[in-house]
């Protein structure tokens, strides 16, 4: 394993990437020779995204220099990463221009896990999310937007993420402990417009009294 943190205490086994949007896996470009100069850190992409790290620079010359080993996905094909782990990849749909999208269902050894960053509305996939939510113990979603216009002069349908707001409205059906599972996503992908960001908003007591909860950077679950 891969050193990534100072004080050592992190170690880098692998990377499952979702797709090809700015932010999603432009980070790799930290294990070139310029930066860290990883060998062989394995980093497992569907299809489409592995063609297109394998046919577009800079990031084909991680692979020819064994920064990164590509390592394929399928859809809804559980990836076993060791007898207590296994990581599933699940298309969603989603602004596919350069490579599909998925999320992931991961499997501990007691614990499940929905990992859902980047999604359009969420009836546009073809899986029930409220059922989903209930076959796991946790589920990250995706909580880019709290509401409606928070990008002034743009029109919002072009980037069209489950607002927050709808999210609460669709998971109302949940019980309690079902929506307690839900993890809106702080660190990976809040837009900086998302009111959720700022502590004790009217946002976020809305999503903490129905129930829900707000994933931060350093947030560790056991599986």
């Amino acid at each position: 394993m891969h050193q990534v943190a100072p004080d050592g205490e992190y170690e880098l086994a692998g990377i499952f990437l979702t797709h090809a949007h700015m932010g999603h896996y432009t980070g790799l470009m930290h294990f070139g020779r310029e930066a860290a100069g990883t060998v062989n850190i394995p980093v497992f992409a569907m299809p489409r995204m592995k063609k297109f790290l394998s046919t577009n620079g800079p990031w084909n010359q991680l692979i020819k220099l064994n920064n990164i080993t590509i390592n394929a996905l399928s859809d809804n094909h559980p990836v076993k990463l060791n007898q207590r782990l296994k990581v599933t990849p699940l298309l969603v749909p989603h602004r596919d221009e350069y490579s599909e999208t998925v999320g992931f269902l991961i499997d501990g050894s007691n614990r499940k896990v929905l990992f859902i960053p980047d999604i359009d509305k969420w009836s546009k996939w073809n899986r029930d999310i409220v059922n989903e939510i209930k076959r796991v113990d946790y589920a990250f979603l995706d909580a880019t937007f709290f509401a409606g216009g928070e990008l002034p002069g743009r029109d919002m349908s072009e980037v069209p993420h489950p607002f927050v707001k709808e999210s609460i409205k669709l998971f109302s059906q949940l019980s309690k402990m079902d929506r307690q599972k839900i993890h809106f996503i702080h660190f990976i992908h809040f837009n900086h417009s998302n009111p959720l960001l700022q502590d004790n908003s009217r946002a976020q007591q809305i999503v903490f009294s129905e129930g829900y909860r707000i994933a931060k950077a350093g947030l560790r679950l056991s599986l």
